[in-house]
């Protein structure tokens, strides 16, 4: 079963001809432009990331930075990043346990 998510995309291109493959990529995958480098979705499913993925790594080059903020993702929230041409990411759990506030 494909699972729906949360997405925001916020790009930091390094020349205008990036933005513009960048933005057609995203309008193709269904992202709305939200502010001025700030992409959202809530109907890309997880099985279409890797795919989005592979577009977005295409038409960047070195000077390009890219942020992706996912939530779920197996109950977790992840930020993935693109920074000269290399894919990283950071996967954070919610505090399950929570503190006692001090009175």
């Amino acid at each position: 079963m494909l699972k729906y998510m949360f997405i925001s995309v916020v790009l930091d291109p390094g020349s205008i001809d990036s933005s513009r493959a960048l933005s057609m990529v995203l309008t193709h995958f269904g992202f709305k432009k939200v502010q001025r480098a700030v992409w959202e979705s809530t109907v890309i499913n997880s099985g279409r990331i890797l795919q989005l993925k592979r577009e977005m790594d295409r038409v960047t080059d070195y000077y390009d930075k890219i942020r992706m903020y996912q939530f779920p993702v197996d109950g977790l929230f992840e930020i993935t990043f693109l920074s000269q041409k290399k894919w990283r990411r950071c996967l954070i759990k919610p505090e399950l346990v929570h503190a006692k506030s001090k009175e």
